[in-house]
């Protein structure tokens, strides 16, 4: 690309938001990370977005944020994710502090000070919804918002995917703020998924961290298989809101509209799209990823792994 897309990454770090991280250290302007509870409490994603940004030889500014929800009770996955939030490696212990535990106001004023950045949050959109509570200017000021959420199906309910689930008032607050919305939901995510040949290609890409981050893939893939009937391995859910700004060519997408129901005894967290063909539907607030070329999209995995630093 000629021009490197600005981002701020808001992750939940999680298996998947490690890639995510790496890929964006490598093919984007990654002006700051903050981190969230989800995946894991809020201690440990950021503990391990420490970690990851070690890998990456990143020093960008790094800030931890909501450690809950905005209504509901925290719940974290180490059903899927393990204790730590990223099982599966061992990994040293992060060289640096996070620079803060403020990330509502490092959001805002990175936003401000670098308009047309876009903000790419990965897990719970707390953080990314309390900044746009406290500066509703930041809508105009952003080119957009790329999420990991939702889908047309669910994974923690039948209609629920884990992200929003975790904070659907958050995610409502999200996608009516008038932000343009990306989202990356699990019928595009689970397109993108880590085989064993794809695993090997890992290991094989870098000799110190590529065997580490083998095994992260290897210990997520386990769980999901042990969870699902016919998975392969587990989907790199959170990178592919990261590749759709790096490497828009690998996506197919529509327009549509779309509403997280936060009411439904069975359908809360659930994001509604608006499929419609009549001519009377709501206007579109949302572009819906559908189809991700996956095999150009983990080779791109892949290159940037092997531009993480030998140490």
């Amino acid at each position: 690309m000629a021009t490197r897309v600005k981002v701020l990454m808001d992750c939940d770090p999680g298996h998947d938001d490690a890639f995510a991280l790496i890929v964006a250290s490598k093919f984007a302007d990654v002006l700051g990370v903050t981190t969230v509870a989800g995946n894991a409490p809020l201690s440990l994603t950021t503990k391990n977005a420490r970690i990851i940004l070690d890998i990456c030889g990143s020093n960008v500014p790094l800030h931890s944020g909501a450690g809950r929800p905005l209504v509901a009770e925290p719940i974290h996955a180490a059903y899927i994710h393990g204790e730590s939030g990223m099982d599966g490696a061992n990994f040293a212990e992060p060289s640096r502090p996070a620079d803060g535990a403020d990330a509502v106001h490092f959001i805002i004023d990175t936003a401000r000070a670098n308009p047309g950045l876009w903000l790419v949050p990965t897990g719970p959109l707390t953080n990314i919804a309390l900044a746009l509570r406290a500066a509703p200017d930041l809508v105009k000021n952003i080119s957009g918002i790329s999420l990991m959420g939702g889908g047309r199906f669910g994974n923690r309910t039948a209609t629920a995917e884990f992200n929003i689930w975790c904070d659907p008032e958050a995610a409502a607050a999200v996608f009516d703020s008038g932000a343009k919305v990306v989202m990356s939901g699990l019928h595009l995510t689970h397109q993108l998924m880590a085989t064993p040949k794809r695993i090997e290609m890992v290991r094989g890409a870098h000799k110190v961290v590529g065997p580490k981050l083998a095994g992260l893939l290897e210990f997520f893939s386990k769980m999901y298989k042990s969870l699902h009937d016919d998975f392969e391995g587990a989907p790199l859910h959170d990178v592919c809101a990261v590749l759709y700004l790096t490497h828009p060519e690998f996506f197919v997408a529509s327009e549509k509209h779309v509403v997280v129901e936060i009411d439904g005894e069975h359908t809360r967290g659930m994001t509604v799209i608006d499929d419609r063909h009549v001519s009377s539907r709501t206007t579109a607030n949302t572009t819906v990823l559908e189809t991700i070329d996956a095999d150009a999209a983990f080779a791109t995995i892949v290159e940037a792994i092997r531009a993480c630093p030998e140490r």
